[in-house]
């Protein structure tokens, strides 16, 4: 397949690259749909490819050996994963699976490592997206180690209307992570999250209804962390 092709799917991580940068390099990518909480790849499995998300919502989460699930990612539309394999050869540090009806885009090892190895701009862009998580990873932990399970919360709420464009006045969370899911993400339980949530919806900082949360008062809400 031609690089044209890829092209056309407008991923942010091939953003203003030209035909003819990728010239020469095979490109034997294809689609795979995913229906609700399938199973993109596990932890521990020694599959190499790196995907990229065309449509709908993935998570990838660690299952304990007691069966309690933590959330480490949410990834967004034209997001990639997979590529720490990729490039290290090693197995799956984490599972993947879609939290609703998904279709990605699989990008053999090979072709990725092509692209790596030959498209500088590509190389330098991975490169930085690692930097980002391990600042992210960073951050996380310090959350985790002393924050109080209310700051998780506000955090957690702060971030995701960042990364969504609506950390304003009456900004529209829509498809909101369940309890359930911001408790497996913050290090938390279910019933502390609703509490909380309880909590900041008197208090006048947010409205929360069935997988949509609407911010109130964003700043007081960042006052709480």
């Amino acid at each position: 397949m031609t690089g044209r092709r890829l092209l056309t799917y407008g991923l942010p991580l091939l953003a203003g690259l030209k035909e003819d940068d990728l010239a020469g390099i095979p490109l034997n990518f294809k689609e795979k749909n995913l229906d609700p909480w399938e199973l993109l790849f596990n932890h521990e499995d020694s599959s190499r490819d790196v995907y990229f998300l065309l449509s709908g919502a993935l998570l990838a989460v660690y299952w304990t050996k007691e069966g309690r699930e933590v959330i480490f990612s949410r990834f967004a539309t034209g997001s990639y994963l997979g590529e720490l394999s990729a490039l290290d050869g090693g197995h799956r540090s984490l599972a993947v699976v879609a939290r609703s009806p998904a279709k990605v885009l699989i990008l053999p090892q090979a072709a990725f490592l092509d692209l790596f190895d030959k498209v500088p701009v590509l190389r330098t862009r991975i490169a930085r997206d690692l930097v980002a998580r391990i600042r992210a990873l960073t951050a996380r932990n310090l959350e985790l180690t002393t924050f109080s399970v209310e700051q998780r919360v506000a955090s957690f709420l702060i971030g995701l209307a960042m990364e969504r464009g609506r950390l304003e006045i009456g900004g529209i969370l829509d498809d909101a992570p369940t309890h359930a899911e911001i408790a497996a993400s913050i290090g938390a339980n279910r019933e502390m999250v609703s509490r909380t949530m309880t909590k900041l919806g008197r208090r006048g900082l947010l409205k929360s209804s069935r997988q949509r949360i609407e911010l109130l008062n964003p700043g007081a809400l960042s006052e709480v962390v």
